[in-house]
């Protein structure tokens, strides 16, 4: 067995500001009853004043320092994967390495929207089996509420703010945990399924607008197909896997993929229903949160898989 890229760490941060599906009722033409049945969300965190990407990405990333003990000085690269950067440059990325004093890493942003934190680990693990790096923390970060049309009821409803983040790590003698593949996909003929424009030729806060119907078919579709590739390549079934962390998109999904394609439902994890969807921070979420609540533990083997604008999808698997 080839050795594996070990990721330890896994730590979240939700912003404290929350906004419920009653709030918003009170914005938007919509209802508790409307949103809950056709999305599975109920509430959402959503950043304060003042408070962008780079911030909650340090907050997220602190904490996965401590768990994996790692210091700063020990981090060779810095990786955030966002769509929602305060700034079209610098990179978040670079704010956080600042931030975190991680002086000796080099950084970058990844915009592979809500598969970017599975592009992260691709391109981590690929940093680690090259020996380029030994230690790299990867973070999934999104602050969509800055960028939502608060009008328009259709996305409105979806969207929330969060962050999570993890060390990829090189492994030790005898460690069989670790990244077991990736698989990464796009087709930039569906760009214009999900856009955020810019609202003015130099004005980068524009607004986000979704095709939701053609999204959600190709969510089912992309996502599971993916899922079947990367079993397909290690030869693993859904009887070999213990969880399945997908994006938190919508809960109707996976219930649709449940019927039609049969995925075990009760192998799901999610957490949509108070997350609602974060974008590259809502696998790492979901993760954390069923890590902390003792439902996955060391040793598991957990599937991801996600969707996003432009068109990207990826999926992975991952042995804790």
């Amino acid at each position: 067995m080839k050795k594996r890229s070990v990721v330890c760490g896994i730590s979240s941060f939700l912003p404290e500001n929350t906004l419920t599906n009653f709030d918003l009722e009170k914005i938007v033409d919509t209802s508790d009853e409307w949103i809950t049945t056709r999305t599975g969300i109920k509430t959402r965190h959503v950043v304060g004043d003042s408070q962008y990407v780079h911030d909650i990405s340090v907050k997220s990333a602190q904490t996965t320092l401590e768990r994996a003990q790692i210091t700063p000085e020990m981090i060779d690269c810095v990786l955030v994967a966002t769509t929602t950067s305060e700034k079209r440059c610098p990179s978040s990325a670079a704010r956080v390495q600042d931030m975190i004093g991680a002086k000796n890493a080099f950084a970058f942003d990844i915009q592979a929207a809500c598969s970017g934190f599975i592009y992260g680990l691709a391109i981590a693990d690929s940093f680690i089996k090259s020996e380029t790096c030994k230690n790299i923390l990867l973070i999934g970060a999104d602050t969509l509420t800055l960028f939502t049309d608060w009008t328009d009821r259709s996305t409105c409803i979806l969207f929330g703010d969060g962050a999570g983040s993890c060390i990829v790590r090189a492994p030790t003698e005898g460690d069989d945990r670790g990244i077991v593949t990736t698989k990464l996909y796009s087709d930039g003929s569906k760009h214009d399924l999900i856009t955020i424009e810019n609202s003015e030729k130099n004005c980068f806060r524009g607004y986000m607008t979704m095709r939701g119907q053609a999204v959600f078919k190709c969510g089912i579709e992309n996502m599971y197909q993916a899922m079947v590739d990367v079993l397909e390549q290690t030869n693993m079934t859904f009887d070999d896997i213990d969880w399945i962390v997908p994006h938190q998109a919508n809960k109707r999904i996976f219930d649709s993929m449940h019927k039609i394609k049969g995925i075990p439902i009760e192998k799901v994890i999610l957490t949509i229903d108070h997350h609602a969807n974060t974008s590259s921070a809502s696998i790492p979420l979901a993760l954390d949160e069923a890590i902390n609540s003792g439902k996955v533990r060391q040793g598991d083997t957990v599937m991801l898989t996600a969707l996003g604008a432009g068109i990207v999808w990826s999926a992975a698997i991952v042995k804790l």
